[in-house]
């Protein structure tokens, strides 16, 4: 049976008393307090957290009564409300002599609900365990409430243990609600500059990089190259593998079976390891809800003997939304390839609605075409950042039209389609929606292009823009002829870094997303080779950009259920949801055919946005066939946490209903309601209710809902076979040499022997109780009640009507309060005891 919340800070005291009045402590105790001892240092890793399981943050509007948390916390309007209502309701109850001596120490008690540090000062810093009926006091501060208000506490709780040592031992009692660590007790916790001075900031380590956590979206791709939506409402997010096949995710986080698009009869593409032809590319007209039109970017092979890169429109299934029409495609433009690398791939929408598309330089070493390379040469394709219209055709047959802003219409030796030019192998490049509120920044398209020998860099594209290549690699001469030329006029990039840092930059994108504040304007990007992530931060008043490393979050900073805070090290792609939030797509072994892509969902754990502030509405997904629904294969940090938790509560029955008791409600006063006078109760503590506590003694589990955490199974088959194969090819991606996107030999990589694709198989699953919380039974009706001149109390006051109310009506609201224990029915057991006799007195009649 579930032990009440609390003891630990008695247990904590009580072993001195053992140590120095009785004889040495038993073996099993010094494990007992062994495991008491690991719990407190669990607690020592506490941060900002909420109630709920989640980051803290800024509440919207002015909080009325639990003003202290009005800038940062764990309440908006609602909740403070909710808290106020309570508060008024058990002063109702005190009466006036009450009031005036209990009724600053009540409000700060139940506003500890509010605090950024809620989870930790009740105790519920994960979902393996239930919501403590108090918030942890400091004994200094337990010790003068218990002297003033101990009368009050059969209001705040209904806990058994709680209100007898309330009435019978005030030491006891504040042992009971105090927390082992005293940095986080009230009120030590709100004087504790370290813990508040940083509050809401984006969690730094000591060398300045920035902790962010991650969620796991999707699993088991081959060698996923973009994520992106459609922009149609349905929030559906549509992920490309290399090998030409598409793939639809729908927002509860499931697959479609069928795939939306399947070009893998036509993608050139092969099992070397870093192999960059393949599908690489797919952008969606902006008015894809009403006419339906895609484009895509893929490797071909004519012949069998020329490559070319296509870009074609296709157009979605008149009678399935998430199947695109295979026979619907038109070749816009084909570009010969001169080698196997640098293919670029990148295609996207402007804001001007034109579409971008965004080619390599022709690969091999240095861009060796024509006298001075493909890239600064602006009658070739390839090396540049193209622009057309693809709403109309030209006169010359062209299956699309020139734009006529073009920056070199009419220059005899340029291409009309040329918007920038100078790149070497652009490699995902996005536009920034801009600042949600100012709409700065707006419309600017960010890529990354892969170096050479040395710098990789990221360029803000512009119109006419010479990037430097060849002339130029990041900020430095590649070729020196051609950077002295004082025609050469080039933009220099945003920021570049050096290859002991990464060798192959992945372009991202400024975060513009609702769920982290903190995030607003830093564009995050990564590194294919070194897969590390990285940030950028804008000075709006120079115009230059701050470097900010980003690090996994360490397990404090991620002890939030669901986060990781690791990933696979080859990061292939960024993408952006129809709302703004932040993914990557990464691998462990960067080949075509292997099934170790995952997508990954960025998280700042130090602050989120206001609850109910980033939610949607997307339109119906009409779904025809199978769904695949999504099975987590990462442990989250508090499933690999080596520091213990409690273990999950036994014999639970999950109910959506709060127990019921058959005791006469008072319709005159405002607690007839039956509401809980302490917010947030979890489940599982209406739970405990039910049944009797007992601090010496806990009953064996039985049933069929018994949860407990078990030894770790040895590993099926067939899951054997995954991580072997997994061990194998991350052992041959640790000898990678070469980059996905940016190899500098234009000779082919020697084949390997290609990793067939293994279907996802379920992964075994933790055994956990996800705790969810249990909300009054009604919400009042009215507003605030209002503010009086009390002394020492903020926020709305409920004029007194005390000295009305009979003791008669206060007893039966204190019955009301406190639901009636099931007890188990004793006719099965004395039944059971009765044929236990009987088969006794049988067995003695037949021994001899």
């Amino acid at each position: 049976m579930p032990r009440e919340r609390g003891p630990p800070g008695e247990w904590a005291s009580a072993e001195g008393q053992w140590s120095s009045k009785l004889s040495p402590p038993h073996p099993l105790r010094r494990v007992f307090f062994t495991i008491v001892f690991l719990l407190s240092l669990r607690r020592a890793l506490s941060h900002p957290q909420c109630l709920d399981f989640q980051p803290p943050f800024k509440p919207p509007y002015h909080l009325e009564f639990c003003t202290y948390y009005e800038k940062f916390g764990c309440c908006d309007q609602k909740t403070d409300n909710v808290i106020a209502e309570r508060y008024w309701d058990i002063m109702d109850l005190l009466g006036d002599e009450g009031y005036e001596l209990c009724g600053d120490l009540v409000k700060d008690v139940l506003c500890q609900e509010c605090s950024p540090y809620a989870a930790h000062l009740y105790d519920a810093e994960d979902p393996y365990t239930p919501v403590r009926h108090l918030p942890g006091l400091c004994f200094s501060y337990c010790s003068n409430f218990h002297t003033k208000c101990h009368s009050v506490v059969k209001y705040l709780t209904d806990s058994k243990i709680l209100q007898e040592s309330c009435e019978k031992d005030g030491p006891r009692f504040c042992n009971l609600i105090n927390l082992p660590d005293q940095d986080y007790c009230y009120p030590n916790v709100v004087q504790n500059n370290e813990l508040y001075n940083n509050l809401g900031k984006v969690v730094e380590d000591p060398k300045g990089c920035l902790q962010l956590c991650l969620t796991e979206v999707a699993n088991g791709l081959r060698n996923p190259v973009l994520m992106l939506h459609s922009g149609d409402g349905t929030h559906r997010m549509f992920v490309a593998e290399q090998l030409g096949f598409v793939w639809v995710f729908l927002r509860d986080g499931s697959r479609l079976e069928q795939p939306f698009l399947d070009m893998s009869g036509d993608v050139l593409t092969t099992g070397w390891l870093g192999d960059e032809r393949g599908f690489l590319g797919l952008a969606f007209h902006p008015q894809y809800k009403n006419n339906g039109r895609f484009f895509i970017y893929y490797s071909i092979l004519v012949n069998s003997k020329l490559e070319k890169i296509r870009i074609s429109e296709m157009k979605v299934s008149a009678t399935d939304m998430n199947v695109a029409d295979p026979h619907s495609e038109r070749v816009l433009l084909e570009i010969e390839e001169p080698a196997a690398n640098h293919n670029g791939g990148q295609i996207l929408f402007g804001l001007d609605g034109y579409l971008y598309i965004f080619t390599g330089d022709g690969g091999k070493a240095g861009d060796p075409f024509g006298k001075f390379g493909n890239s600064q040469n602006k009658s070739a394709l390839l090396g540049k950042a193209l622009r057309i219209d693809v709403d109309g055709s030209s006169n010359n047959g062209k299956p699309y039209k020139i734009p006529p802003d073009n920056p070199f219409i009419g220059q005899p030796d340029a291409r009309p389609e040329v918007y920038a030019y100078g790149v070497r192998n652009m490699w995902r490049c996005s536009v920034d929606r801009g600042d949600p509120v100012t709409r700065y920044g707006r419309g600017r398209i960010f890529c990354g292009d892969v170096g050479q020998n040395r710098y990789e860099e990221i360029d803000i594209i512009e119109k006419g823009g010479n990037y430097g290549w060849r002339a130029k690699e990041g900020f430095e001469c590649f070729d020196v002829k051609l950077c002295q030329n004082s025609s050469l006029d080039d933009i220099l990039p945003i920021h570049a870094y050096g290859h002991h840092v990464g060798k192959s930059v992945t372009g991202g994108y400024v975060y513009r997303g609702c769920e982290s504040p903190n995030l607003n304007g830093l564009y995050i990007f990564g590194d294919f080779m070194s897969g590390r992530l990285m940030a950028l931060e804008e000075d709006k008043t120079s115009g230059s950009w701050k470097e900010r490393n980003v690090c996994m979050g360490d397990t404090k900073t991620c002890s939030f259920p669901g986060l990781i805070n690791h990933h696979h090290k080859f990061i292939i792609s960024f993408a952006e949801d129809e709302a703004g939030e932040l993914y990557f797509l990464a691998t462990s072994y960067p080949s075509a055919v292997s099934p170790f892509g995952t997508v990954y969902k960025f998280m700042d754990p130090s602050r989120r946005a206001p609850p109910g502030k980033c939610r949607s509405k997307p339109l119906p997904v009409k779904v025809k066939g199978k769904k695949v629904p999504f099975i987590r294969r990462e442990l989250t940090v508090l499933d690999t946490s080596e520091i213990p938790t409690r273990p999950p509560l036994k014999t639970l029955k999950h109910t959506t209903k709060p127990p019921v008791t058959t005791q006469p409600t008072v319709a005159t006063t405002a607690m007839s309601t039956q509401k809980p006078l302490n917010a947030t109760f979890s489940t599982k503590l209406s739970q405990t209710k039910q049944k009797k506590i007992s601090l010496d003694k806990t009953p064996k589990p039985k049933g069929k809902n018994v949860s407990v955490k078990k030894a770790p199974k040895k590993a099926a088959p067939h899951q054997k076979t995954i991580l072997q194969t997994k061990n194998k090819v991350e052992k041959d991606a640790r000898n990678l040499k070469v980059s996905l996107k940016g190899s500098d030999k234009g000779e082919k990589t020697k084949p390997i022997k290609q990793v067939k694709p293994i279907k996802p198989t379920k992964s075994t699953k933790l055994d956990k109780l996800a705790a969810t919380s249990q909300k009054s039974k009604k919400n009042r009706k009215g507003t605030m009640k209002p503010a009086t001149s009390k002394p020492k109390i903020t926020g709305p006051k409920k004029p007194a009507a005390w000295s009305q109310k009979t003791n008669k009506n206060k007893k039966e609201i204190k019955k009301s309060l406190t639901p009636k224990l099931k007890l188990k029915d004793p006719s099965k057991n004395q039944a059971k005891s009765k044929k236990l006799k009987e088969n006794s007195l049988i067995e003695k009649k037949k021994m001899p």
